[in-house]
């Protein structure tokens, strides 16, 4: 084993009135991913802590990444209620130009969903009775991203019992 040890080795629950937001993040968030960001944690908790620097002149915790996640607890009482006011963090020491450095390999580092294996989990949640409002509210998907991911997979076993339009008949 090492002697290094990694920042999430020591998680640690910090009054969320000690937590302040860095000035120089360029991310933003849409409204849609906050509504996701909200309800995942709702549903799951906080399942990755908030990485921060600890400044010593204005004895706060400045966040490098997960000001998003920050953001849920300080806007939804709810949230805030549930964990008592306290956010879980974890705390690296660098200087300003490393932490602006880390702020941006976290926003990056995040990938992205891969088109092909999306549908194929909405074919599995089809299988597992999940309709369009499980997948609007749990996982974000507009009903119309459902629809095209389901038809750009050829999956028209997903569209069978579905409820058409009576619109036009075959005659």
């Amino acid at each position: 084993m090492s002697d290094f040890n990694d920042p999430v080795d020591s998680v640690r629950r910090v009054k969320i009135e000690e937590i302040e937001a860095n000035d120089y993040n360029p991310n933003h968030v849409s409204n849609n991913k906050m509504r996701l960001l909200y309800q995942s944690i709702k549903d799951d908790g906080y399942t990755m802590p908030v990485v921060c620097f600890f400044d010593d002149k204005r004895k706060k915790y400045i966040i490098v990444d997960g000001f998003h996640r920050y953001l849920i607890m300080r806007t939804h009482k709810d949230i805030y209620d549930r964990n008592h006011g306290y956010l879980p963090i974890s705390i690296i020491n660098k200087p300003l130009q490393e932490r602006m450095a880390s702020t941006i390999r976290h926003n990056v580092a995040r990938g992205e969903h891969d088109v092909e294996l999306t549908a194929k989990m909405i074919k599995k949640w089809r299988e597992l009775g999940c309709d369009n409002e499980f997948l609007t509210k749990k996982v974000g998907m507009s009903a119309e991203e459902i629809m095209r991911l389901s038809l750009s997979s050829g999956l028209p076993e997903l569209f069978a019992g579905q409820e058409f339009s009576k619109s036009w008949s075959v005659g």
